[in-house]
């Protein structure tokens, strides 16, 4: 797997913003290799599906974008959560059609879902912006500047010479 490396710019105070995302998330690929290992070994798990999610930051504006692959979802029932360093999506696919049908083959996963993202960096959830189109949520999370230093004066305690 090719290193990430975050695009160049994005620099706030003289710091890279987007320097600690080019550090290597042992996890990262962990959903995936998991769903893959299920489809493989037929245990897929009937009655919840885990939606595909791709994540990725920009440096112009510095920003954590996660798009979440949701077809057939109404936008109304899905839940987004932003809490510390990550991104919660939550909802339910219902199947189509009723009892009237009897299907010969059924591949599209349908019932709840819960999904936690974890991001590289801190964001900014009060900045945050999501939209859903043509099936897929796409939310965008400004990166928090990191904080900058500065010196605070010290005084001394006075003493009452009275004693």
């Amino acid at each position: 797997m090719p290193e990430v490396r975050p695009p160049s710019g994005g620099h706030c105070g003289g710091r890279n913003i987007l320097s600690s995302v080019s550090e290597r998330d042992l996890f990262a690929n962990f959903d995936r290799m998991r769903r893959e290992m299920d489809e493989l070994f037929g245990g897929r798990r009937r009655g919840r599906f885990t939606p595909a999610v791709d994540v990725y930051y920009t440096a112009d504006p510095p920003r954590a974008v996660v798009r979440a692959e949701l077809a057939g979802i109404d936008p109304e029932g899905i839940s987004l959560e932003l809490r510390g360093r990550e991104v919660i999506l939550s909802g339910r696919r219902e199947p189509e059609g009723g009892r009237e049908r009897v299907y010969q083959q059924l591949e599209i996963e349908h019932g709840p879902f819960r999904r936690v993202v974890a991001l590289t960096t801190d964001v900014d959830a009060d900045a945050a912006s999501a939209a859903y189109e043509d099936g897929i949520l796409t939310v965008e999370l400004p990166l928090r500047a990191a904080g900058r230093s500065r010196t605070v004066p010290i005084q001394a305690a006075r003493r009452d010479e009275d004693a």
